[in-house]
């Protein structure tokens, strides 16, 4: 071995220690001139955010108007839309502003009203630049005592909801071989746990989707990303529906030990502008789960098993 050593300090004039420790240096260096090329401005770039009255939607309209994008907020409530557009004028005063956001109103699980809702945003700014599907809704239930009609009612509005909007706005972003589509799923979109069926699988079809969409659509120009959070302090579990379709309106500990939704929006940001195709957004824990059960499935499965019954037996006390 000091052969090798002094072998390779008379070829290169070098210690080995420096040498490594140069290219470490050099490979970081590279990776953020990499980042840096592919950074996208957002100055006066065309934003849709649904979802945007309320929770990480919210967030995000802050974060992306302070960085200079022209927002176009989506939403049921007009009010509350209304409410978050007087907020962002009153974040920008002091500054030029050369544009007031946009406001659409409509039901996202109602996807018989999506293509108009399309065009009503198109003609906002005439094209969109980046689409951010957040709009969701969130479950908590036992698989027994769930009808059919509240998993198609969460499918309605987490994915096919998204999926109807994505595919109303794709075909102007294939004119202009420009345009990124964000989609925010959930750590929940790789691995299930128990009583959040209609959720998980919900954000596992939103998953493949938004996969295949990114494989389609490169060849156009065309940006993906799948944003995959934990938990959020955000009122998802509150707004959450059962079994039976009535509200959940409990906080869960989870959710409110969860990321700050400011945390989550700068990352959502962070993706848009680096072009990150996907995104885990949770800690040690979660993290770890999705490599288990990729890596070893039938423990992941045990574990997953003794959750429920421990989950369940807390229920029933």
């Amino acid at each position: 071995m000091g052969l090798i050593l002094r072998h390779m300090e008379r070829v290169f004039g070098l210690g080995v220690v420096p040498l490594a420790a140069g290219t470490v240096g050099l490979l970081i260096l590279l990776k953020m001139i990499q980042r840096l090329r592919h950074k996208q401005d957002l100055q006066d770039k065309v934003v849709v955010i649904t979802g945007a009255s309320s929770g990480l939607g919210k967030e995000c309209a802050r974060v992306f108007h302070a960085a200079g994008a022209r927002l176009i907020l989506c939403g049921r409530e007009q009010k509350r839309l209304q409410e978050v557009v007087e907020e962002l004028r009153n974040q920008s005063s002091g500054k030029i502003q050369t544009y007031s956001p946009c406001t659409v109103t409509f039901d996202l699980s109602n996807t018989s009203l999506v293509s108009s809702a399309a065009e009503e945003i198109l003609k906002c700014h005439g094209h969109v630049d980046v689409l951010i599907n957040n709009a969701g809704i969130s479950y908590r239930g036992n698989i027994l005592d769930t009808h059919v009609s509240v998993q198609r009612d969460v499918m309605e509005t987490n994915y096919f909801g998204p999926v109807a909007l994505t595919q109303a706005i794709l075909p102007s972003m294939v004119d202009r071989r420009s345009g990124h589509i964000v989609v925010i799923s959930s750590v929940q979109g790789k691995i299930s746990i128990p009583y959040r069926s209609a959720y998980s699988a919900s954000k596992h079809a939103t998953q493949a989707y938004f996969d295949c969409l990114r494989a389609e659509v490169g060849r156009f120009g065309l940006q993906v990303s799948v944003i995959s959070p934990g938990y959020i302090r955000t009122n998802l579990s509150i707004n959450a529906v059962t079994g039976d379709g009535s509200k959940y309106g409990v906080m869960d500990k989870t959710t409110a030990k969860g990321s700050d939704p400011v945390d989550v929006a700068r990352a959502v940001l962070k993706a848009v502008c680096h072009q990150q195709k996907d995104v885990v957004l949770a800690g040690l824990l979660p993290t770890a789960a999705i490599y288990l059960r990729a890596l070893w499935p039938a423990l992941y499965f045990r574990l997953m098993g003794s959750r429920a019954i421990k989950e369940q037996r807390v229920k029933e006390e």
